[in-house]
């Protein structure tokens, strides 16, 4: 039976090592299954824009169990109450969209541990294998991963004071709501917005904490990479098979609209 204080995903983001991710939307167990078996160092379960719920993801979480690549599930919320369900399901590593304060990251860091460190609900769940696990709420909190987005202008503001809170292990930049909050909606490729991640990558780096990123710009990404993103999502499921079966439908219907391109730096 797995270590429940082991996280590789976590341990790699703390040693500097490079996680190449997928982020995954189609909220389907077989499907995540497929490209969990394509050799990505993690995935991103999508319940904030994709149809997901508690018991799919926990169906996916079952999925993904037997391949070495790790998931991540993005919450649609900071509601603690989530928070508690999903690390009871067993998923290690959870981004928080939308985060905004130093508060706000402390009292998201006390929803993932038990009292008297914080204020996660304490029960017999899939987590601790039923009980079969004795040590696993003394060691529970090892193997949690808080990864807090910050998508805003607002929470730029406040990224220092995120940063120096501890039990945050990482920082996600949200590139589509950042463009929308700087001015540049649906332009996440604008300069103006690329060089403000930038600025933030740079930020989080000198910190010694994890900076994230998600972008389908191949030549970004490796920009992103450079200024020391350690994991960092080049895909999204919904958006590879759209684009494949339109290409290939036109290959056979000429008449067909043109395949629409994601523009540089687009995201989801």
């Amino acid at each position: 039976m797995t270590d429940v204080s082991e996280n590789g995903f976590k341990q790699a983001l703390a040693a500097g090592r490079l996680q190449i991710g997928l982020w995954t939307s189609l909220a389907d167990a077989y499907a995540i299954e497929i490209v969990a078996s394509a050799g990505y160092d993690w995935l991103l379960i999508d319940a904030e824009h994709g149809p997901n719920d508690l018991r799919s993801v926990l169906e996916q979480l079952q999925a993904v169990a037997a391949y070495p690549t790790h998931p991540v599930v993005r919450l649609p919320t900071d509601d603690p109450v989530l928070i508690k369900q999903y690390l009871d399901i067993g998923a290690q590593s959870l981004l928080i969209p939308m985060v905004e304060s130093e508060g706000q990251a402390r009292r998201l860091v006390a929803a993932t541990r038990y009292a008297p460190q914080g204020m996660r609900g304490v029960a017999s769940a899939r987590a601790s294998r039923w009980g079969a696990l004795s040590d696993y709420f003394k060691r529970a909190s090892d193997s949690v991963c808080l990864l807090v987005q910050v998508e805003t202008v607002k929470g730029l503001e406040s990224l220092d004071e995120i940063l120096a809170v501890p039990g945050v292990d990482g920082v996600f930049v949200g590139p589509s709501d950042l463009a929308a909050s700087l001015g540049h909606l649906g332009d996440p490729g604008h300069p103006g917005v690329v060089a403000t991640i930038s600025t933030a990558i740079e930020r989080i780096v000198r910190t010694g904490k994890a900076a994230g990123i998600l972008t389908v710009d191949n030549a970004l990404a490796r920009t992103y990479i450079e200024l020391g993103v350690t994991f960092c999502a080049v895909g999204i499921d919904t958006m590879m098979l759209a684009q494949a079966a339109r290409t290939l439908a036109r290959n056979f219907k000429q008449d067909l609209p043109r395949v629409p391109q994601p523009k540089p730096g687009a995201t989801y």
